[in-house]
């Protein structure tokens, strides 16, 4: 049986580099991300030329612009960040079938048996940041027989002793450290252990099989994925690598510092089992057509759209499944793209209701210098549930109430909100009040149902109200009051 082989990608600038690859400011102007505690703003991320400025990630943000006064900024999107991580797992769907996120700025994949497709796991890793660097992103990976350890050595192999411990805990041992460090071989003065320049390969952050201990024994113990605090406590008391943990025995440990530090241990050297446990790829529905000849006439682009739409409602009924919302993508000869959306207040999977609301603004796409290939994807899409008729009677009932209740309505809908957009149209439902201005609430037409009959108040409501008087009331709080 093969030994199991884990791959571990590390994105240390995600934040920045996701926006540096849309909009970069120039070479020689840092750039950061900010995240706000709520209290302060906080770098997040940060470029290659901020990091050479001397800025670090969790540095104020008010400091680092003491420091770097030319620093770009712009506003974490966590969102953002955590879809664009996903599109990374996707891409990686190109080295090995089975990628996971390792949220926020990395990616766990199960490798084994798949090295050698590549010419060798050196060769494997070597494309991986290649390709990563072409999409502009820096990568760093580490390969090892279980995650912990993958995960370490994508972090903190081949890291400077100087970058292994914060400056706070340096700042609180300063003078224990010198006196303590010119005692011990293995360490340098100032600074953590030094961490091995290769293990038995050209590359610091792949493990040979079998070898993951001994690449791990230099490691700080911020390696191990240990809770916020654990690192400080266990350098309180001199354990400040992994190999000074592996030597311990394991029930002091676990009452002095918790269970969750020895499960951590155990799973990086494969005590004790972890997983891979990539997320369920969501199904895609998404049909496209690639042109012999560039197009650009109007009769064009619907002949296109009559073969695509079928196309597409046949995918959403094989998944009992219906369109909420669609996109027509549109290649130009000049490898740029456009795009156009459109909604539907009711989930459909006929091409009937879907077509017409693509072709009333078809003339929005401007086709340039031609247009060679049409992709049509329903982007947003809900379960649809069938009803199986018993009789030609039922069967008639439910085709009248399909034509006379709100299929109709659903479609008028969608064509106003192709134009206004879906959160323009509105509808009233009642609201149980005495406020005559709060008896009814606003709610999007697309995601409601129809009121149907207002109920009738209990009594006749006033058509005018009086003007309003003055009530003259004693000091005491008295039910009764001067009126007039």
């Amino acid at each position: 049986m093969p030994v199991r082989r884990i791959l571990s990608v590390w994105f240390p600038r995600l934040g920045a580099e996701r926006l540096l690859r849309r909009a970069a400011p120039p070479e020689e102007v840092p750039f950061a991300v900010v995240r706000d505690t709520g209290q302060m703003q906080v770098l997040s991320s940060l470029s290659a030329g901020a990091e050479a400025a001397g800025l670090r990630v969790g540095q104020p943000l008010r400091d680092a612009h003491a420091i770097c006064g030319q620093l770009a900024t712009r506003l974490q999107n966590p969102q953002a960040e955590a879809d664009f991580l996903q599109a990374l797992r996707r891409w990686a769907g190109r080295f090995s079938p089975w990628v996971a996120a390792d949220a926020p700025d990395g990616l766990m994949m199960e490798v084994t048996g798949c090295a050698h497709l590549f010419g060798g796991e050196e060769a494997m890793v070597a494309r991986m940041v290649e390709e990563a660097g072409a999409l502009g992103l820096s990568a760093r990976c580490g390969l090892a027989d279980t995650v912990g350890a993958a995960w370490a050595l994508a972090r903190y192999a081949g890291v400077a002793p100087g970058h292994a411990r914060s400056g706070d805990a340096i700042d609180q041992e300063a003078r224990a450290t010198r006196s303590r460090a010119a005692k011990r071989r293995h360490w340098e003065r100032g600074g953590a252990a030094p961490l091995p320049g290769g293990g038995g390969t050209d590359l610091p952050g792949i493990a040979p099989p079998g070898q993951a201990y001994t690449l791990l024994a230099p490691l700080p113990v911020a390696a191990l994925r240990l809770e916020p605090g654990q690192a400080e406590a266990l350098a309180r008391v001199g354990l400040r690598r992994v190999g000074d943990l592996l030597g311990q025995p394991r029930a002091p440990l676990a009452r002095r510092f918790g269970r969750g530090l020895v499960l951590r241990l155990d799973q990086a050297v494969g005590a004790a089992p972890e997983p891979v446990s990539p997320a369920k790829e969501a199904p895609r529905f998404a049909t496209r057509l690639t042109l012999p000849e560039p197009i650009g006439l109007t009769e064009d682009m619907l002949a296109a759209l009559d073969r695509l739409v079928p196309r597409l409602c046949e995918l959403l009924r094989d998944k009992g499944q219906g369109a909420r919302r669609v996109r027509l993508q549109a290649w130009r000869v000049d490898d740029t793209m456009q795009w156009l959306d459109a909604g539907l207040a009711r989930a459909a999977d006929e091409p009937d209701r879907i077509r017409p609301l693509l072709a009333h603004r078809i003339d929005e796409i401007d086709a340039g210098f031609g247009i060679d290939m049409l992709r049509l994807e329903a982007v947003q899409t809900e379960a649809l549930h069938p009803r199986t008729m018993t009789g030609h009677v039922e069967a008639a009932a439910a085709n009248r109430a399909r034509l006379d209740g709100g299929a109709r309505m659903d479609d008028l809908l969608g064509r106003i909100g192709g134009r206004l957009g879906m959160e323009a149209i509105t509808r009233r439902h009642p609201v149980g009040s005495h406020l005559p201005e709060k008896t009814a609430q606003v709610l999007a037409a697309a995601w409601s149902e129809p009121a149907g009959p207002w109920p009738a108040p209990a009594a006749p409501r006033p058509l005018l109200l009086w003007r309003p008087e003055p009530v003259m009331a004693p000091d005491a709080p008295r039910l009764a009051g001067e009126f007039r």
